[in-house]
């Protein structure tokens, strides 16, 4: 039957080729367009998942309220304990532990007094650690423009849309302004050992990133972090996965009667991630819709003017659907 089918496809060109490329034509276009926009919000979600939400993110209730504002005296405390016991209860997931800060850098001058102040954004992770993964989850070696990575305690990178501004070379000091979790004053100098750029205007125009024990010793977060966030050692998010470690990490550890209590949200639940998601969901299946209805039109078309050409008045009734019974 297929034998017949192709023979006869490649004997009358004339009636076969266009429905070919009409079918080819149609299958590429959708297939494209519907891997071209998952793969666009595939990314989106990747870059936000490796920088803010993690697959599954563990904040307290009460700092997860008021996250947009960075409130370390709402942070973790306890997170040595709490990684460990994350380790044991989700082997085939990957912890880590994260700082947010905010404050003033301020760039001394030869004599130490302050030449340059500008606006902070600080970001603590595993930089020093053996077996970190944090470097190349952020992406932060191919994102260094000049210098290189922090190698000690006390060395840190800014951003070089920073550096060009204030003037800011390799080697020089830095003083990053700030509080504590506990409300006092904070300072700490760093020595710039590297200068890096994301691409992002948030990141870029005053980022500092340091060394996650630095940023301990500084806030007096001893033991504490602002997030806890957990990635699957594969690197893709799976929900269903996710909404199983959600439900038994907070039927284990968050009580709705304490604020500080660890609670624990999915990437799908955190900054629109899930209406991004659902949108492009709908977005693939409407370009597919259209795609399938052009090209049996076009096809049912070829199908009419075929019978027409050959059959006539009957060629039409039968590409209309109507049985031979009765036209016969």
């Amino acid at each position: 039957m297929i034998k017949f089918l192709f023979k006869g496809i490649i004997r009358d060109r004339s009636r076969s080729l266009l429905p070919v490329i009409v079918v080819g034509l149609g299958v590429f276009l959708t297939v494209f367009m519907s891997g071209f926009l998952r793969g666009v919000f595939s990314d989106l979600t990747g870059l936000n998942a490796k920088f803010t939400t993690g697959h599954v993110k563990i904040l307290t209730r009460a700092y997860a309220e008021n996250a947009n504002q960075v409130p370390n005296d709402l942070a973790l405390l306890g997170v040595k304990e709490l990684l460990s016991q994350l380790q044991i209860d989700y082997p085939d997931m990957e912890w880590v532990e994260r700082i947010h800060t905010g404050g003033l850098l301020d760039v001394p001058d030869d004599s130490g007094e302050t030449r340059e102040q500008g606006q902070a954004i600080g970001t603590a992770v595993d930089l020093l650690s053996t077996g970190t993964h944090e470097v190349e989850r952020m992406n932060i070696q191919k994102s260094i423009v000049k210098g290189s990575l922090p190698v000690k305690q006390g060395e840190a990178l800014i951003s070089d849309d920073f550096a060009e501004r204030f003037g800011v070379s390799l080697g020089d000091d830095v003083t990053l302004f700030g509080s504590t979790m506990n409300g006092s004053m904070m300072f700490k100098t760093f020595v710039v050992t590297g200068t890096i750029r994301f691409g992002t205007t948030l990141l870029d125009r005053g980022a500092i990133f340091m060394d996650i024990r630095d940023a301990q010793l500084a806030l007096d977060m001893e033991n504490g972090a602002s997030e806890i966030l957990g990635y699957f050692k594969d690197g893709l998010y799976d929900d269903i996965k996710a909404q199983q470690v959600q439900s038994s990490f907070n039927a284990k550890y968050s009580l709705e009667d304490d604020e500080f209590s660890p609670q624990m949200s999915r990437l799908v639940e955190q900054e629109g991630l899930g209406d991004y998601l659902a949108l492009a969901e709908s977005m693939s299946a409407k370009m597919v819709s259209v795609f399938v209805i052009v090209m049996s039109i076009v096809l049912w078309n070829t199908g009419l003017l075929g019978g027409l050409r050959r059959y006539s008045e009957f060629g039409v009734r039968l590409a209309l659907g109507e049985e031979k019974k009765h036209i016969y």
